[in-house]
């Protein structure tokens, strides 16, 4: 527990207010469908266009609300938007006509999406960068702890399944965020950024390159979620004999392995070398899970197939937990001191285009190609960790490379980036 839990201090309260955030993250997720459609009284298409234009709207607010975070205070950013977040909860509450909807769920989004990269750059400008992947580890541990107590509190509401049972959960899910803002404000605020010099751009990361194809290459990684969300339990309840239950067996292997050994497998990486080569070994693991489950497709009876997923997902979720861990030192490594908080935000931008990304790719890769599918999924995430070590390699000796020889434009515009 030691291990896991933060040491007192600023990393401890960012736990707790991520806690909270992810309590309530963790009953939207179990709920929100359900909700949309019954309560709300949307089809299933316009809930999925709906949530499509959100999180699209959500991706493209992450830097402008981050570079925001970085003059206006990060901890002050990070307060503003949890309570904005709490509020366009609380609109779902009433809101009941489709148009009314895309425009909540879009403040939604992009009041998550900003809350994301603000705290990201609270936590660079609060704790020193020889920890700030451990501590990222810590709190990725309290996230899938939250998440899985929040779906919990969702999976009362489905068993119940009524509107009062609906709207108390969302009612929660508010409240969480708005624990989370005042949490929060516990903890300094970190330093803001300097002016960007006359004339020079404000969003120097737009024109960073190297940290742009980085952000690309880790979308393709990010991949492993809506493999895990989406891709497997399409698989295993059309391709396999395993009972269908075992989708959610899957998640739970990979739930608790994330809260137990997401800081053991962090300890490894302390710089952007080591990031890079914890990437290679993500992609090896994360390929070598593809080739098991492709193998979970074989007819050899029910018991044989479930034993096949869960000793892939094994696999996958350490390859993930590496993958989360390089992706965190490089994110944080390469970006400019005072910019953290647009850098982030560019950053985070990978998991969500592997979301929106993610329904097309794996119905088509495993459901439509079969075992062919596997190998192609398994060799792209491989393809994408080599490459970001050869980007590492090429840029990766600290921000002022980033900004010196990735954007060379953007460090002679602004010299203060860099």
């Amino acid at each position: 527990m030691a291990t896991i839990l933060p040491r007192p201090g600023p990393p401890r309260v960012l736990a707790q207010a991520q806690l909270a955030n992810s309590v309530g993250d963790g009953a939207f997720y179990a709920t929100s469908a359900l909700f949309f459609t019954q309560i709300v009284g949307l089809s299933a298409t316009r809930v999925g266009l709906a949530l499509t234009i959100g999180w699209f709207t959500g991706m493209l607010a992450g830097v402008p609300l981050g570079n925001l975070a970085d003059r206006w205070g990060p901890r002050r950013t990070a307060r503003l938007l949890a309570v904005c977040t709490s509020a366009t909860l609380l609109a779902f509450l009433v809101i009941r006509s489709f148009p009314l909807f895309v425009v909540g769920f879009c403040l939604y989004a992009c009041c998550q999406g900003g809350l994301t990269s603000a705290r990201q750059a609270l936590l660079a400008g609060l704790v020193g960068a020889e920890e700030r992947t451990r501590v990222r580890a810590q709190l990725q541990s309290a996230v899938n702890g939250g998440l899985a107590l929040g779906a919990g509190m969702g999976g009362i509401a489905l068993s119940v399944d009524s509107k009062a049972a609906y709207l108390t959960v969302f009612a929660l899910d508010a409240l969480m965020f708005l624990v989370a803002a005042l949490v929060l404000g516990r903890v300094p605020e970190a330093p803001p950024a300097t002016a960007p010099a006359s004339g020079g751009p404000r969003l120097t990361v737009l024109r960073d390159r190297p940290y742009a194809l980085l952000t690309l290459l880790n979308a393709v990684l990010y991949l492993n979620m809506p493999l895990l969300s989406l891709g497997l339990p399409l698989w295993i309840a059309q391709r396999t004999d395993a009972p269908k239950p075992m989708a959610a067996a899957v998640l739970v292997v990979n739930m608790l392995c994330v809260v137990v050994f997401q800081v053991r497998v962090a300890r490894q990486v302390t710089s952007l070398p080591t990031a890079s080569r914890a990437t290679v070994r993500a992609g090896c693991l994360l390929c070598a899970a593809c080739l098991v489950y492709a193998l979970s497709g074989s007819s050899f009876g029910a018991a044989a197939a479930a034993g096949v997923l869960l000793a892939a997902a094994f696999v996958q979720v350490f390859g993930e937990m590496m993958q989360g861990a390089g992706a965190w030192e490089i994110g944080f490594g390469l970006a400019p001191d005072g910019r953290q908080g647009q850098y982030q935000g560019f950053f985070g931008m990978a998991p969500q285009i592997a979301r929106m990304l993610g329904p097309t790719v794996m119905t088509t890769l495993l459901i439509g190609w079969g075992t062919g599918g596997w190998l192609v999924l398994g060799g792209l995430f491989l393809g994408a960790a080599l490459a970001v070590r050869l980007v590492v390699a090429r840029y990766g000796s600290g921000p002022s490379a980033v900004g010196g020889t990735g954007a060379s434009d953007a460090a002679a515009e602004a010299p203060a980036a860099t």
